[in-house]
């Protein structure tokens, strides 16, 4: 079997209309848990029911402390730019009378993106955010589900985020884009003894 040095390798990296065409045709089907980040098609980590319930829960509350100052959106498109749409699972979103039916939301529109991570803890804080932050998203939350640590970013630049809080389980949790909202995640998805 022959081998080639990785520098000889041409990478063909695909556009967002590209990773469209593909689903048009076939290639990506409705199953097909991907997304495309840097011209590349990933596959995404199968949803728990802890990550399931720690989504539903932080978008439920993000949603009754936004009221009309943000939509929240779970696991929706965001365009950032023609090489990369995430899926994150969740983004409080600018309000949009059309709910961003004409066109998926894009870095301006983003208050706040969060990302669980089951086991995609390394890939979500070392691609992932770096991604938001060269595209200015304000605000990055990643939840570590295992310990419901909330790795909490802030102050966006081309060299990543210039504040960076990591935060416990019992402490609040709290966004810029809605001032005097907190809450943790300790009180948002309580433990519970399945023995009992």
């Amino acid at each position: 079997m022959a081998t080639h040095p990785a520098h000889t390798l041409t990478r063909h990296r695909l556009t967002v209309d590209d990773y469209y065409d593909m689903a048009k045709v076939g290639v990506l089907g409705p199953q097909d848990r991907v997304e495309l980040i840097a011209g590349e098609v990933l596959d995404m980590s199968p949803i728990g029911s802890l990550h399931a319930a720690l989504v539903t829960a932080v978008a439920r509350w993000l949603t009754l402390a936004a009221g009309d100052r943000g939509l929240v959106a779970v696991q929706n498109p965001l365009r950032l730019d023609a090489a990369s749409e995430p899926q994150p699972d969740i983004t409080l979103l600018r309000p949009q009378a059309d709910f961003f039916a004409a066109a998926h939301p894009g870095p301006a529109d983003a208050l706040l993106v969060v990302e669980v991570a089951e086991s995609s803890l390394a890939f979500d804080l070392g691609v992932k955010v770096p991604l938001y932050a060269g595209h200015g998203i304000p605000e990055v939350w990643v939840i570590d589900a295992a310990t419901r640590t909330t790795h909490r970013f802030r102050s966006p630049g081309p060299e990543g985020y210039a504040a960076e809080q990591i935060i416990a389980a019992s402490e609040p949790l709290d966004c810029e884009a809605l001032p005097g909202e907190s809450q943790s995640l300790a009180a948002l998805v309580p433990v519970l003894d399945r023995n009992a």
